[in-house]
């Protein structure tokens, strides 16, 4: 029980500092997803039915405090989604390993490239944006910026457990 309200607070704050702090170190109109890294951090430590769950509940706060900037749910679609694929590298017996090594940023990778691709391509829709447009400047570049905020935490996952 005092585990769930710690992972629920931490969800909390880590939606707080994406909706505040992260909107000022965008590149142009690309921000990295802070809520995506908890995500399948939580799917390394927790398991799919966790990652899955936090995935739906912070996509739907998130959707529901960014207001107009989303269509409401999207974020809950992808997330619960990005949480689901992640949970299948849950190893009960390598946690340390997994987020103190690559593995951490190359699921992160292919998760991030997956919830991109769904977000903008159903984001974008009825815009002039092309399915290619929406691939190319926002898929790809969102995911490279989520990755190398994923490495932070690799770099201190490795120093703890290596230590």
């Amino acid at each position: 029980m005092q585990r769930t309200i710690i992972l629920t607070a931490l969800s909390l704050a880590f939606l707080l500092v994406q909706t505040t702090i992260i909107p000022h170190i965008a590149v142009g109109t690309i921000v990295p997803d802070l809520l995506l890294i908890w995500i399948v951090y939580l799917a390394f430590t927790r398991g799919q039915a966790t990652s899955t769950t936090a995935g739906f509940f912070l996509g739907v706060l998130f959707d529901a405090i960014s207001g107009g900037d989303s269509m409401l749910g999207l974020s809950a679609l992808t997330k619960t989604i990005a949480g689901f694929l992640a949970g299948y590298a849950y190893s009960d017996n390598k946690i340390p390993q997994n987020l103190s090594g690559i593995q951490f940023p190359l699921l992160l990778i292919a998760v991030s490239l997956v919830h991109n691709l769904l977000y903008f391509l159903i984001f974008l829709q009825g815009s002039d944006i092309t399915w290619n447009g929406a691939i190319i400047f926002y898929g790809i570049p969102a995911t490279v910026y989520t990755a190398a905020m994923a490495l932070i935490p690799m770099f201190v996952f490795a120093r703890h457990y290596r230590t």
